[in-house]
């Protein structure tokens, strides 16, 4: 018995385990060679300062390794040689949690108590909960703001160009312009002025950061992306000197700046994945267009045996609706498709309709229709979940990635 072929999705993301293992791959060749050599040179100058310094000063080496432990073990709990800022303060606490729920973990602070490691699980499984939901909120209303802005911009140039009379303006009448209807702003576009307003920030940032910090201007962009990426390797960190001038201005500085830098890199890391899908799938369609019309033909008829997908039951719902031909019964359905429905498959199928219709119908009431298709792939998740949908719904390259 022949095997059924991989659908999109599942090829999409076994090419993309692919790429992600190559490219994983790479990285570590890359890191290996840069890094390596440091690491050695590093290594032996070490050992040679650690011998050095038992023969001055006639200490064992043995005893000598047992006080390097005790140091380490200091620096993992927090003590320094010169004076820092208390760890568990109320500041340095909330820059804990911060670092918890935004999944930063800088690690330079740790609880050490057991009650304290099992409120950390508790209290950071509904942080990070919370965090990422307002990062997605965060990201729908960055991407509405530039869709807003950006189709302004998109009528004013039909205006200049005489497309549109001087004194249209957004409301019902938008449904009998063809230039505006089902507009929707680009990925590229939406990703060039992320893009624009991330490196301005970290740029900012980073001033900052020299300024105060007294980092050199490349470990502070270093550290704003390690930051806002949420990487968080803990080698460089902010705001841990025991004083500062100015410092609850500063404080108050870095805290809105790892704030909007995470919510921005975050949104633009959406907007680089959705580019990255759009890769897999031209990459997908080049890959079925050199396989031949015999094994496309076998993958057709595979697909329509015993089962029905869900974009085939909408589009058999939607034609239907077009024809004023709804089914009657369960059983005329069988009759035009010749194939088996189960009826919680079509009561399913149902709601779903009844859901967008609902939805279009109440934003054309509104004023702002949009082009909202009955005839494609919609279930509870074709569209995508959390960010990728949001994405999925706002940008005009994604409308007909699936």
């Amino acid at each position: 018995r022949r095997l059924a072929p991989l659908n999109e999705d599942n090829g999409r993301f076994l090419l993309l385990a692919a790429l992600i293992a190559a490219y994983l791959s790479a990285g570590a060749t890359v890191f290996s060679a840069l890094e390596s050599p440091s690491e050695a040179a590093a290594q032996l100058r070490w050992n040679r300062t650690l011998h050095n310094f038992s023969r001055i000063f006639n200490i064992s080496l043995p005893e000598l390794r047992a006080f390097l432990r005790s140091y380490e073990a200091a620096m993992a709990a927090g003590i320094r040689v010169d004076a820092l800022r208390p760890r568990w303060d109320f500041p340095g606490a909330f820059y804990f949690v911060g670092t918890v729920v935004s999944t930063i973990g800088f690690g330079m602070t740790t609880p050490a108590t057991v009650a304290g490691k099992v409120f950390l699980i508790v209290y950071g499984l509904f942080g990070c909960a919370g965090t990422i939901l307002f990062f997605n909120l965060f990201l729908e209303r960055i991407i509405s703001l530039l869709a807003f802005i950006m189709k302004a911009c998109h009528e004013r140039q039909l205006r200049r160009s005489g497309l549109l009379p001087p004194n249209f303006r957004r409301g019902p009448a938008v449904s009998g312009v063809g230039s505006l209807v089902g507009w929707k702003p680009s990925v590229y576009h939406v990703l060039l002025i992320l893009g624009i307003f991330a490196v301005t920030l970290s740029c900012c940032a980073s001033a900052m950061y020299t300024a105060v910090e007294g980092w050199n201007y490349v470990d502070s962009l270093y550290y704003c992306f390690v930051t806002f990426s949420t990487i968080g390797f803990g080698d460089l960190v902010s705001s841990q000197n025991a004083a500062y001038q100015n410092q609850g201005l500063y404080r108050f500085g870095n805290f809105v700046f790892i704030l909007m830098g995470v919510c921005c890199i975050y949104s633009l890391f959406n907007v680089i994945s959705i580019v990255i899908k759009q890769v897999l799938n031209w990459v997908l369609k080049k890959l079925e267009c050199s396989c031949c019309p015999k094994c496309r033909k076998s993958s057709a008829r595979l697909g329509r045996r015993n089962a029905i997908t869900p974009g085939a039951r909408l589009r058999r719902q939607n034609l239907s609706m077009d024809t004023d031909g709804q089914y009657d019964s369960d059983t005329e359905g069988r009759r035009l498709s010749g194939e088996m429905i189960s009826m919680r498959e079509l009561t399913a199928s149902n709601k779903v309709s009844l859901a967008i219709l609902q939805k279009q119908l109440s934003e054309t009431a509104n004023g702002y229709p949009r082009n909202v298709c009955i005839n494609t792939r919609q279930n509870g998740f074709s569209a995508g979940v959390g960010a990728l949908a949001i994405m999925n719904n706002r940008l005009a390259e994604t409308s007909d990635s699936r």
